[in-house]
């Protein structure tokens, strides 16, 4: 626990930190002892959160209360992190428009990448470079197994997941000799109130949202990406390995549309 808040502390931003995996970051990190700058848009479960923590764990805790896709994400983040040193970075916010490409407002399309892409390029790149020239720390960005190929209804979502693998795993070789540790966490159905939310009609096999954000902070400093939960990385293989291109895309849009047409 020392080593970890050692090389990824004092402070953790979390974005995302009001529910799902979000949160178990949050209580994860906590237990490490590590500061947190919880961000979400509900104020009361973060808020409620932040109380939790600060009496189970004696950390200090900060809340901001934003939607990620602002495009001042930065400095308002930036303002509130005040002279705190955030060692760790996980974006864990998320946003999709699920449902026909050709029948969502655009404005909707265009939020999944303001959160899923815009985002995470310009915290990565603001408290990145604080944490090269630290020479320590940690960015970890959250993303799906719907970006290892295009997912059609989520065809937007899907593509900027694939984005934040890509991202991770260039900025997991560049920022690695400067001391900061990248990772791509990619999840498979998990139990959180967004994707219950969805009302999926098909059930499927979830993890819960702790399992997940543990793989995680166990992977990060040791791979550029796993896939959380050893299903998820059987089902990944056999996307990835065993079918061809397009058949993993029939599948998946097969597989989409029986949850929700």
């Amino acid at each position: 626990m020392n080593g970890f808040r050692d090389r990824y502390g004092p402070w953790a931003l979390v974005t995302g930190a009001s529910e799902g995996i979000g949160e178990s970051f949050a209580r994860a990190l906590a237990a490490r002892g590590l500061h947190l700058l919880l961000v979400a848009r509900r104020t009361g479960p973060l808020e409620s959160l932040a109380g939790e923590l600060r009496a189970a764990h004696g950390v200090e805790i900060r809340t901001v209360s934003i939607d990620v896709g602002r495009p001042d994400l930065v400095p308002v983040l930036d303002a509130a992190a005040g002279d705190a040193e955030v060692g760790l970075l996980v974006h864990n916010a998320a946003f999709s428009a699920l449902g026909p490409f050709l029948e969502r407002p655009l404005p909707d399309l265009l939020q999944v990448i303001d959160v899923n892409c815009r985002a995470p390029v310009a915290l990565a790149h603001h408290f990145g470079r604080r944490m090269a020239e630290r020479g320590r720390g940690g960015i970890v960005l959250m993303t799906s197994l719907a970006g290892g190929q295009g997912t059609p209804m989520v065809a937007t979502y899907a593509a900027s997941k694939a984005f934040e693998i890509v991202l991770a795993e260039g900025l997991w070789d560049e920022l690695g000799p400067a001391g900061v540790d990248v990772l791509a966490c990619r999840a498979g159905p998990t139990r959180t109130p967004s994707y219950e939310a969805s009302r999926p009609k098909k059930k499927v096999p979830m993890m819960e949202p702790m399992p997940v954000a543990l793989e995680a902070l166990e992977a990060l400093g040791k791979k550029p990406v796993v896939v959380a939960g050893r299903l998820n990385r059987a089902v990944n293989f056999v996307m990835q390995r065993m079918l061809s291109r397009p058949a993993a895309i029939r599948f998946m849009g097969k597989h989409t549309r029986k949850m929700y047409e």
